[in-house]
């Protein structure tokens, strides 16, 4: 079983000291470690502590912010490492997920990410329910009309100027989607 330790400051001017002396004071083999924001995703010293980590390891940290971007964030690396057999701690929070009490608030830890996950999901539904009551456009700005047009009777002409709908989507720009439903339209009308 391999103790290993991961510390994370946000900016190249932050110390790493504290974290690191903490992580050797609670008696971690390996420390990886880095000068990377947390909001960014692509922290490549934790993945590689991610990879390092075996069944049976423990990965320490010194508080729950150096680890995770959010909730869902720390929930979904929680969740991974336990798969895997791994343990987790935090030191400053005092927070072990191979203990009950740590199992218990790796629960509570789901339930708030499931929260978080939703309360985004409604505001995103709010915020385009608004737009679209104010008559913004959503989704991506259409072709222009006359374009459209024009393929649309490309299409309804294409037995006598033998063009394939892939030809007319190269001539006019208007994606196939949207000349199969334009020409169901006109068939309706």
């Amino acid at each position: 079983m391999a103790i290993v330790g991961y510390a994370r400051v946000s900016t190249k001017d932050q110390d790493l000291e504290l974290q690191l002396d903490k992580l050797k004071d609670y008696g971690c083999e390996k420390i990886f470690m880095e000068k990377q924001s947390g909001a960014k995703s692509d922290r490549e010293e934790l993945a590689r502590a991610l990879d390092y980590l075996r069944d049976g390891d423990k990965l320490v940290v010194y508080k729950l912010d150096r680890l995770a971007r959010s909730t869902f964030d720390l929930h979904k690396i929680a969740k991974g490492l336990e798969e895997r057999g791994i343990g987790l701690v935090f030191l400053k929070e005092q927070i072990d997920f191979t203990t009950p009490p740590g199992k218990l608030m790796f629960t509570m830890l789901g339930a708030i990410a499931e929260f978080e996950r939703d309360l985004i999901a409604e505001r995103t539904a709010e915020g385009r329910e608004r737009a679209k009551a104010q008559g913004k456009h959503m989704g991506r700005v259409g072709k222009a009309e006359k374009d459209v047009k024009k393929a649309l009777k490309l299409y309804t002409e294409r037995e006598s100027n033998g063009l394939s709908v892939s030809d007319i989507v190269k001539m006019t720009g208007v994606p196939r989607s949207t000349i199969y439903a334009k020409a169901k339209e006109q068939r309706k009308v």
